[in-house]
């Protein structure tokens, strides 16, 4: 008992700590067969668990979002008040995808369920492939019955239960396989990966992905200067058709009265009448054409929107537990938890002995 003074005593001398690291060093020593029957263990569960873990591929999109120029169309709005036209009601930009607000905006529900909806192939929308390699239709039967649903039907007519499921399996990727970032906070480039077992979904669902938000983009962007565009159009070809229509009165009020009497002021009238219609309508037609042109410029600084830098290609990247890297790790971890499992015991004993 005077031999093991050492572990009860709570004052540790240099000697003591020199004593206890020989003892545990012998104790574990004595232990080797059991170390290394669980190393042995260990190793043979790490080659199982790289032989059965399916690679995961990483499908990854990056591109360059373009930011309207707003510093130009200051400059364009100071010359263009010189004129008279305010660009400010023109410009359509805003900061609504501007920045991290598109990052959310992949991971939205809207989009998810948009992009699982699309085809696949000829046959098959992607939230059928996902159902399919993930086997959801046994692990859900008792919820719900994955093979009568039919998601080929407009999503207006969807039922409570087709939308749970799209909800759920959006909520799956956007926790698990989803990841929207910037590499450099000090750039504009975004990258968006798609993580799966699948390596054809990742490609496909990354592409719908980045199309269909994309798409979504260049439309809500553009959608106000395309209006504004529009509503310009129509008054410039009404303008332009009422001066081409004062054009052809005045000419037709030439040919009747050909030599009109300078004497006679009132034989003069109507033709006065015509020259001042035809200036105030050409007055006004150069008006709406130089605004015209300008929300052109406005409409075009506003798009493209996306610019893509690299784009999913086969061969996809992935990632997988090599054979090698399993035994060497499961032998390691439990190795590792047996030196835990024997200290811990031994500690039991000895607190045993002298409790």
């Amino acid at each position: 008992m005077a031999s093991n003074n050492h572990f009860v005593d709570d004052k540790i001398t240099f000697r003591e700590l020199i004593l206890r690291f020989q003892f545990w060093i012998a104790y574990f020593i004595s232990q080797w067969k059991l170390l290394i029957l669980a190393g042995i263990i260990g190793a043979s569960l790490g080659a199982v668990a790289s032989m059965i873990k399916k690679p995961v591929f990483h499908a990854s999109t990056s591109f360059v979002l373009e930011e309207s120029d707003v510093s130009g169309l200051g400059q364009m709005s100071g010359l263009a008040s010189l004129v008279g036209v305010n660009l400010g009601s023109l410009g359509g930009s805003s900061g609504l995808f501007q920045g991290d607000n598109i990052m959310e905006l992949y991971k939205s529900d809207n989009m998810l369920g948009k992009t699982l909806l699309s085809p696949f192939d000829e046959e098959h929308l992607l939230i059928d492939r996902f159902i399919d390699f993930n086997e959801l239709v046994p692990k859900w039967k008792k919820k719900v019955d994955l093979t009568q649903l039919d998601f080929r039907i407009p999503r207006e007519s969807f039922s409570i239960q087709q939308d749970s499921v799209v909800k759920v399996i959006s909520k799956m990727i956007r926790d698990r396989q989803l990841s929207v970032e910037k590499p450099n906070r000090k750039l504009t480039i975004i990258q968006v990966n798609v993580s799966s077992k699948d390596e054809k979904f990742a490609k496909v669902f990354n592409e719908r992905l980045v199309e269909n938000v994309n798409s979504f983009y260049f439309e809500t962007k553009t959608k106000k200067t395309a209006e504004n565009l529009q509503i310009l159009q129509v008054q410039a070809d009404s303008v332009r058709k009422i001066l081409d229509d004062n054009l052809v009165q005045y000419a037709s009020f030439s040919d009747r009265v050909p030599n009109a009497n300078p004497l006679m002021q009132a034989g003069t009238v109507e033709g006065r009448k015509r020259q001042i219609d035809i200036q105030a309508t050409s007055a006004i037609y150069a008006e709406v054409v130089k605004n015209l042109e300008i929300a052109k410029v406005n409409h075009r600084n506003n798009s493209p929107l996306i610019q893509l830098v690299d784009e999913a290609r086969y061969p996809i990247p992935r990632s997988e537990l090599k054979m090698s890297k399993g035994i060497v790790f499961g032998g390691l971890i439990a190795v590792f938890l047996v030196f835990i499992l024997l200290y811990v015991r031994k500690i039991y004993e000895l607190h045993m002995q002298h409790g």
